[in-house]
C-alpha cells in the first residue's frame, strides 16, 4: 500500500474516534500511521485512553504523548483499530505478520468494536495466500509442529509447508510474550473456522492468526481515498 493510501485509511478510521473512548491500538505500519494521527488529535485536546497490542505500539504511543493503560486496568475497550494481512468477504482475517497476534486477539476480543484498516491488496476471496502465523510455545515446539500437521491433514491441508519465522541471521523470532511463530503456507483455507478450531485443540499452540468474527468493517485505503467494506 502506498503511503497516501495508508494515510487515507488511517484518516477515515480516525473519524470513528469519539471523546473519552478507550481505544485498542493495533500493530503494523498502517496502525502506526493511525497512532500518529491520533496523537495530533490528542495534542489538540481530544481526551482518549489507549491500550496497545505490542511493545512497539506501546513505545510509539508513549513517545507521542498518548495516555496508555494496561489491559488489566480496563473493564471495557470501546473500539480497536488494527491492520490485517488478509480479509475475505465475511471479514474473516489473517493477522500476525507483525508477530503480535496473541495480544492483538486479546484486545480485539475485549472490544465492543474492531475496525480494520488495510489496502486493496489484502482483500481476497479466500484466506490463505498469506502464510498463517501460529504462535507456539517454545517447549516441545517441533512436537507441536508435527501435531499441527497431523491435525490439519483431515482438513485437506496436509501438504501445507510450514517454517519457523526468523529474526536476524539464524536466530528464531520471539514474540513479545516469548513464543515462536510458525508460518503455515496454506495457499487456500477452505474453512477458516474449522482450521481455527483444530489449532485451538493443540496444547502447544498459544494462538493463531485466524480472526473469525472480530471485524465489524474494513476501511480500505486507496490513493483516491478510502472505502468501507462490510460483511456480505
Amino acid at each position: 500500500m502506498s503511503d497516501i493510501a495508508k494515510q487515507n485509511a488511517a484518516e477515515a478510521a480516525l473519524k470513528l474516534v469519539e471523546p473519552d473512548m478507550i481505544l485498542g491500538l493495533g500493530t503494523g505500519s498502517t496502525a502506526a500511521i493511525f497512532v500518529r494521527l491520533l496523537a495530533e488529535r490528542v495534542k489538540a485536546g481530544l481526551k482518549i485512553v489507549g491500550t496497545p497490542t505490542s511493545e512497539a505500539t506501546d513505545k510509539l504511543a508513549r513517545s507521542l504523548g498518548i495516555r496508555l493503560v494496561a489491559p488489566d486496568e480496563l473493564e471495557r475497550i470501546d473500539l480497536t483499530i488494527d491492520g490485517a494481512d488478509e480479509f475475505d468477504p465475511a471479514l474473516n482475517l489473517i493477522k500476525g505478520g507483525g508477530a503480535a497476534l496473541l495480544r492483538e486477539k486479546i484486545i480485539a476480543e475485549a472490544s465492543e468494536r474492531m475496525v480494520v484498516i488495510a489496502d486493496a491488496g489484502k482483500e481476497v476471496q479466500s484466506l490463505g495466500k498469506f502464510p498463517l502465523p501460529i504462535e507456539v510455545n517454545a517447549f516441545g515446539s517441533e512436537l507441536t509442529r508435527r501435531r499441527i500437521h497431523h491435525h490439519i491433514a483431515s482438513l485437506g491441508l496436509g501438504s501445507a509447508p510450514s517454517s519457523w519465522r526468523m529474526a536476524t541471521g539464524e536466530s528464531l523470532l520471539h514474540t513479545d510474550g516469548g513464543h515462536l511463530i510458525l508460518d503455515l503456507s496454506c495457499g487456500v483455507i477452505p474453512d477458516p473456522k474449522a482450521l481455527g478450531e483444530a489449532l485451538d485443540d493443540i496444547p502447544g499452540v498459544v494462538e493463531h492468526g485466524l480472526f473469525i468474527g472480530y471485524a465489524e468493517q474494513v476501511i480500505v485505503g486507496e490513493v483516491e481515498g478510502a472505502r468501507i467494506v462490510r460483511k456480505r
